[in-house]
């Protein structure tokens, strides 16, 4: 694979980018797991500790009605959103990157996107990070800055290797993560029916005991900062095997319970972070009450020895944040190095941008980003949501219901026009105003309903922009020069393969595409590295 210039592979960036199929189709012959393996890896990647601090802080300050009715809310619109996203992740076989390309961004436009889900990743490393931090302090006395420092460096042996070892680490250590997170919540709930009551009844710092529209709202919009989540999910949905007449249930099963069907054991998972942040309250004061190392010290204690309360309490964290920030960690570098080679047309291999993404995480845990938490997730959440939104109103409506978008994905440079305004104008309009009513400036009265603006404006504007413009900015080509067909007879990607005259790899046939100045073809990342264009298919006169 061309590391710097077309025509001139060096062998780590071969063995990186096809480790991993960074940046590209992952072809079917790397996908040897089966439907349920892929599964539990992708769930495995949602053990972060960070639901419990985000349900802690949105149930401390509206109260337990507010906040249970913010979390379904918020849980509906990413189960909604996510489904058709998950499906085209896993039907086609890439990242969602790739998918937002060809779902009204264009080749270009959806770097944009990029850096928000990069963002995402290390948003939320730099929250799992000082979590386990504050873990380590409690547990081993390190002070927070080294606790931060460790949390960082400790992910980087275990992303390096891409899927393959993040396969063996989630499935080994999803069962212990489950017993020690299940554990307390039944034996307290089991032992003190009091609790229940206690939790049911919290009104709040801000809340007169009602359910309203207002805190469900900003709670809403707190929980929906993880409505990315999706894109993590999607980078371990790509490597899902073919759907087949033989495998259809076990496919369509992992691909609903690892797709969207990760924000129920995330919703959960907010709801418990409520319960335990009311049942620690009174001890530990509501600053302390949103960290999780003090609600599962607090659980545990009720259950078992004074010994053993510490250190399973910081295994827990432990075990939560090395399975998620080794998600983190790899997506982040993905969709950076994503952004950076089609911009610059170079590919610096992906761990460059693993330390990139760790550097961000590590500036925000200094800055002691966990004391201002639901201040930067209301803000990020308005961003999130208009993307995702889009992409999914692209998905289900103008592919499906008005027929404007191309229904088969296509990421490839030359066939795609380097901006698509569906997308674009849906996202930024979207994001804008409802950033603008988060920060006040359409008046209090509207700030609780950014979330809201951003989905129904992303909603509204994705199908209207596909109309304006007749669908004629999706594709730049519709031949790319090939004659097999992109899919098999049962739908799926085919699994032929060719030969890239430029990095001389062979590739499966929907990750290359004719080349210009040859009667040869070339795959999708030596397109994206030529900076001079001799490989790119022209545009096609009618497509103009």
């Amino acid at each position: 694979m061309p590391a710097t210039e077309p025509g001139s592979p060096t062998d780590q960036a071969t063995k990186e980018t096809l480790e991993d199929y960074t940046l590209r189709f992952a072809p079917r012959s790397y996908r040897r797991w089966t439907p349920m393996v892929v599964a539990t890896t992708a769930l495995g990647g949602i053990a972060y500790m960070a639901d419990f601090s985000i349900g802690a802080g949105v149930g401390l300050a509206h109260g337990t009605g507010n906040a249970l009715v913010a979390i379904a809310v918020a849980a509906a619109v990413i189960f909604v959103t996510g489904f058709p996203l998950a499906y085209y992740g896993a039907r086609y076989n890439i990242d969602l990157d790739l998918i937002t390309r060809g779902s009204g961004f264009g080749y270009y436009g959806s770097v944009l996107t990029s850096v928000i889900f990069a963002s995402f990743t290390f948003i939320f490393f730099a929250l799992e990070g000082s979590i386990m931090a504050q873990g380590l302090k409690l547990g081993l006395g390190l002070p927070l800055w080294l606790g931060y420092l460790v949390s960082t460096l400790m992910v980087i042996p275990l992303v390096i290797y891409g899927m393959k070892a993040l396969s063996k680490l989630q499935v080994w250590t999803t069962p212990i993560w489950l017993l020690l997170m299940v554990g307390p919540l039944v034996y307290l709930v089991s032992t003190d029916p009091g609790t229940v009551d206690r939790f049911l009844a919290y009104t709040g710092t801000d809340g007169d005991g009602g359910v309203n529209t207002a805190s469900v709202l900003l709670g809403a919009g707190v929980c929906l900062s993880l409505i990315a989540q999706i894109g993590e999910q999607i980078d371990y949905l790509r490597f899902m095997p073919p759907k087949t007449e033989a495998d259809k249930r076990a496919w369509w099963t992992a691909v609903v319970m690892a797709g969207p069907g990760w924000v129920v054991l995330g919703a959960l998972k907010q709801a418990i972070g409520v319960f335990l942040a009311v049942y620690i309250l009174a001890e530990v004061g509501p600053a302390a009450a949103t960290e999780p190392i003090q609600q599962f010290r607090g659980a545990f204690d009720a259950m078992m020895p004074s010994w053993l309360i510490v250190p399973l309490a910081v295994v827990l964290v432990v075990i939560s944040q090395i399975k998620i920030n080794v998600t983190n960690a790899y997506s982040g570098s993905l969709a950076w190095t994503n952004s950076f080679t089609r911009v610059t047309r170079r590919y610096p291999g992906r761990m460059v941008f693993v330390l990139v993404n760790l550097g961000f995480a590590l500036a925000l845990m200094e800055a002691d980003m966990f004391s201002f938490l639901n201040s930067i997730l209301g803000f990020y959440s308005n961003c999130a949501i208009a993307w995702v939104v889009t992409v999914a109103t692209d998905i289900g409506v103008n592919k499906y219901l008005l027929e404007l978008s191309p229904r088969a994905p296509e990421f490839r440079r030359g066939m795609l026009y380097a901006v698509n305004p569906v997308g674009v104008v849906a996202f930024v309009a979207a994001s804008g105003l409802s950033i603008a009513m988060y920060f006040h400036a359409l008046g209090d009265t509207l700030q609780p309903y950014s979330p809201v603006a951003a989905a129904v404006i992303a909603f509204v504007l994705t199908p209207f922009m596909a109309i304006v413009t007749k669908g004629r900015y999706y594709l730049r080509r519709t031949d790319d020069g090939i004659s097999e067909p992109l899919l098999d007879a049962e739908g799926n990607p085919s699994a032929t393969t060719y030969d890239c005259h430029v990095c001389h790899q062979p590739y499966e046939r929907p990750d290359l595409a004719a080349c210009h100045t040859h009667d040869a073809m070339v795959c999708s990342l030596c397109l994206s590295t030529d900076k001079v264009g001799d490989h790119v298919l022209p545009a096609e006169p009618s497509a103009a």
